[in-house]
């Protein structure tokens, strides 16, 4: 099921990508082939997913549409039925693959489609009772909160082996796990997150609003009668960024440098809200001075 789905609208660098992380740029910074494809990964909601079929036709690969959050070391989670093709395929055969299109809103005179970053992942699924894998998928699908306590959904966990990178035409790498998830999850940040957000949304929802109309150039899709400037939440924060939603419409903001627990995570915070008053003009043209961040 899929009702959270997201506006393809966004700026230069397509939904929900900021613009420190478009695939030009990552390729010309010094992050590593597995943090380009991390970044990839994160900065999308959705991923195809292809699974072994199971009965008459079993083995042919069989390719289906799931939404993906992802968790604070980037391990992929998928919320799916017991009653879904995919799902009783992986219940035969753990092994799947999933790609991450980070191709969409390329959309600028002689752009092409193919030039842009996309990651297929191959590892294992596996059904995860963990509470935040859980919490992360349903900050990252809220609407998908509707179903998930159905019987027959459940968090599946995906081990990953490897990845392959196509950062553009001539740039492609194969990446083994240990170099696309470094680092394990930060306890003190996995702890923290709940609160972060709740706190930003709460208190400093003027700074998320520029966290992704400002630093990744995206507007739009706030729910009926409310602007899209009111809508943006702040869904998801992990060691390498910050997840932004406003009603069907993502963005991603990434960090300049790691964060590992919640006061870096504020240190890393207020710098982006001051970057991005910084860019308004003087006046502030979304009606927002350049005063002090206030994190």
């Amino acid at each position: 099921m899929s009702s959270d789905q997201p506006s393809n609208a966004g700026g230069p660098s397509g939904p929900g990508v900021s613009a420190s992380s478009d695939a030009s740029t990552v390729a010309a910074s010094s992050v590593t082939a597995g943090d380009a494809a991390r970044r990839v990964m994160r900065a999308v909601d959705r991923a195809a997913l292809a699974t072994a079929l199971r009965g008459e036709a079993e083995g042919w690969p069989y390719p289906s549409l799931v939404q993906v959050a992802l968790d604070l070391d980037g391990t992929p989670l998928l919320l799916l039925s017991t009653l879904a093709d995919h799902t009783k395929n992986i219940a035969s055969d753990p092994r799947v693959g999933l790609l991450f299109d980070g191709t969409l809103g390329l959309a600028q005179p002689l752009a092409q489609p193919l030039a842009g970053s996309r990651v297929s992942v191959i590892g294992r699924a596996e059904r995860s009772e963990e509470p935040r894998h859980r919490a992360r998928f349903l900050a990252r699908h809220p609407a998908a909160s509707f179903y998930a306590g159905f019987g027959d959904f459940a968090i599946y966990a995906v081990s990953v082996e490897r990845a392959h990178h196509v950062a553009g035409f001539g740039r492609v790498h194969w990446i083994e796990r240990a170099d696309l998830l470094p680092y394990a999850v930060p306890a003190a940040l996995a702890e923290a997150e709940g609160d972060i957000l709740a706190h930003m949304n709460a208190d400093h929802a003027d700074a998320v609003r520029l966290y992704a109309t400002v630093l990744a150039g995206v507007s739009g899709g706030a729910a009926p009668n409310e602007t899209a400037e009111q809508g943006w939440t702040m869904t998801g924060l992990d060691p390498d960024g910050c997840d932004l939603r406003c009603g069907g419409t993502i963005a991603r903001v990434d960090f300049d440098q790691r964060v590992d627990d919640p006061a870096s995570a504020r240190v890393n915070l207020a710098g982006l809200a001051r970057r991005a008053r910084q860019t308004l003009p003087p006046t502030g043209t979304t009606g927002v001075g350049t005063g002090s961040p206030g994190l």
